[in-house]
């Protein structure tokens, strides 16, 4: 690999590790008032959770994200279920300071290298492993983590990827949680449990402030 390929994969993978290793657990966030946004990220991160993806699967996710970048300077929000470079496009103008997907295309690949913003691809094979790495990519969410051979397939990448470093995202739990996060090759673990729909329509940001505290013992087995 030539010198300057070196580099910017180097640079690349230190830039989503500033970012994401910051929680050893990655809320999976659905806002669907924007209003919510500001107090939810305040919530979490007085649980000790300061990375928030919040998903572009609601009208209101960049107003959320926009809101959160402008006010909440100790959160670190990121966009998810970015599916296209104009979903990138509109994510990076919102404020957002990571992309993540829920798979990987070559738009994506690109964008993400011709904007520099740190990108976390998903991947659940090994051929997909593969594909980003040849991409420049180290780090990649595994999703649906649950669903694509959940821990043993993470056990089963640690051989032949020792480089690549995987957030696990669907069907974890707090009870599960620990299991995954304690695999050497995962650097955190996403879930939607960290918010419960339930919680937010209450405003009960005791509450999840409360979940946030929890789920981050349970990850560094505390």
């Amino acid at each position: 690999m030539p010198d300057k390929a070196i580099e910017k994969l180097t640079e690349r993978t230190a830039a989503l590790d500033a970012i994401l290793t910051r929680s050893p657990v990655i809320p999976v966030l659905v806002v669907e008032d924007a209003a919510q946004a500001v107090p939810l990220a305040r919530a979490l991160i007085a649980g000790g959770i300061p990375v928030l993806e919040i998903t572009l699967r609601s009208a209101a996710a960049l107003d959320a994200i926009q809101r959160i970048a402008a006010e909440v300077p100790d959160a670190v929000v990121g966009a998810g279920t970015v599916l296209n470079p104009a979903q990138f496009a509109a994510a990076q103008l919102a404020g957002a300071k990571f992309v993540i997907s829920p798979g990987a295309t070559e738009a994506l690949y690109y964008t993400a290298k011709d904007t520099g913003l740190p990108y976390l691809p998903a991947v659940a094979t090994a051929s997909e492993v593969m594909r980003a790495m040849e991409q420049g990519f180290l780090r990649a969410k595994f999703f649906p983590a649950e669903s694509s051979g959940g821990i043993g397939a993470l056990k089963g990448f640690g051989g032949p990827f020792p480089e690549m470093k995987f957030c696990p995202t669907g069907g974890i739990t707090e009870a599960n949680l620990r299991s995954y996060t304690s695999l050497p090759n995962v650097f955190a673990a996403g879930g939607s449990w960290l918010a419960p729909k339930e919680l937010l329509q209450k405003g009960d940001w005791a509450g999840i402030t409360a979940i946030a505290k929890k789920a981050v013992q349970i990850a560094k087995g505390q």
